[in-house]
């Protein structure tokens, strides 16, 4: 069963929330905000890359916030 194998190789935990959808435009996951290449080699990387790729994560979420109003806000339209 896959909850049987450990998700943890070393102090240093996936962000992972189990929220899986790559933003089509930025390319990182929604849920954790990691790239495509991040995830895939996250059980590889060493605990000073992970730390890396953590220190960087709260810097992307500003990227996926979603604009609201679309062209009417735009062009001053109601």
């Amino acid at each position: 069963m896959k909850d049987d194998i450990p998700r943890l190789r070393s102090g240093i935990e996936s962000p992972c929330i189990n929220i899986c959808v790559i933003h089509p435009a930025e390319r990182i996951c929604t849920g954790c905000l990691r790239t495509i290449d991040e995830i895939a080699q996250w059980s590889r990387m060493t605990d000073d890359e992970r730390r890396a790729v953590m220190a960087d994560l709260p810097d992307r979420a500003p990227r996926l916030k979603k604009r609201r109003g679309g062209r009417a806000a735009r062009m001053g339209q109601r």
